[in-house]
């Protein structure tokens, strides 16, 4: 009534026999609870053809955030993450299998997710969060308990190191039966969500600020030509991650293992990871990404696209 044929507050409040303010009441549920998404549309803005330009290129769907230039880091992550947050609700469905890679940014997102109940769904974690300080538990289960209350989804944690000493320890894990049934679910997730890892972001990804990498491994990542991280598996600046040692101890899952994924959501947030993003669509992984329109432009730039 409201919405679709313009009817006044007021006159629907006569209609319904109640008062304004209970009609004022019900307009802001269904806007919270997701029955309501308003969006809007600048003749003037730039968005339209980032993203036009961004999908034709690389072949991924791509969501542009508009950002004021005075907004610090943490307010464009927050805004991005809101985005995000809002862009994964209407794409998922009824038993779903979504993988959740922890860190920095998909914790933003997990605080913005509008509620939709699917029926019969899970989301799995990705990456182990365990370190030589923390097990990482308590980090992890609180982005999984956010996005299993807003889909109403069980949980499969992941109770396993981010990063194994030996290859050979990480091996004979894998085979335990139950590591294996995790790693099912990861086989069979039908959406991944992820942020990209970034040692030189304004907000540096959790995995470089948490105990997870040290010195001797950040010089490692340096001489393998590393710009970032997808869920703890790292890649260089062409998407290729072959040779790189730490991924052989890494939890995370293998990248050939998140390209068949149908759904691949990345959120990025600050030019900073303009390399990181850059590898990340050359090797293929998202299908989606949610990008302020600073950085979108940067990408656009960096990537050579003219407009057509």
């Amino acid at each position: 009534m409201y919405y679709l044929q313009d009817m006044t507050m007021g006159a629907i409040a006569r209609d319904l026999g109640t008062s304004r303010s209970t009609v004022s009441r019900l307009l802001s549920l269904a806007r919270e609870t997701g029955l309501i998404q308003l969006q809007l549309t600048d003749p003037h803005e730039q968005a339209p053809r980032l993203e036009l330009q961004i999908q034709k290129h690389f072949g991924v769907r791509a969501h542009i955030v508009p950002i004021f230039a005075t907004l610090d880091g943490a307010k464009i992550l927050d805004r991005v993450a809101m985005q995000a947050a809002r862009t994964l609700g209407p794409l998922l469905d009824s038993e779903e299998i979504i993988g959740i890679a922890w860190g920095s940014t998909v914790s933003a997102v997990s605080r913005h997710l509008v509620p939709k109940k699917i029926h019969d769904g899970t989301v799995v974690q990705l990456n182990g969060a365990g370190n030589t300080r923390t097990s990482g538990i308590a980090y992890a289960s609180e982005i999984l308990r956010r996005f299993s209350g807003a889909f109403n989804l069980s949980v499969e944690q992941f109770p396993v190191p981010a990063f194994f000493d030996y290859p050979s320890t990480k091996s004979a894990m894998w085979k335990e039966r139950s590591v294996q049934r995790i790693l099912d679910y990861q086989e069979r997730m039908t959406t991944a969500v992820f942020g990209l890892g970034s040692v030189g972001a304004e907000i540096p990804s959790h995995v470089y600020t948490g105990d997870y990498l040290d010195r001797t491994a950040l010089n490692g990542l340096e001489e393998d030509g590393v710009v970032g991280d997808a869920a703890t598996i790292f890649f260089r600046a062409d998407g290729s991650d072959a040779g790189i040692e730490i991924n052989q101890r890494s939890s995370g899952p293998p990248l050939d293992l998140l390209r068949s994924t149908p759904r691949r959501v990345c959120v990025v947030s600050g030019q900073a990871k303009i390399q990181g993003l850059l590898g990340a669509l050359n090797a293929g992984l998202p299908t989606d990404i949610v990008l302020d329109d600073s950085t979108a432009r940067l990408l656009v730039r960096k990537a050579g696209i003219t407009a057509s």
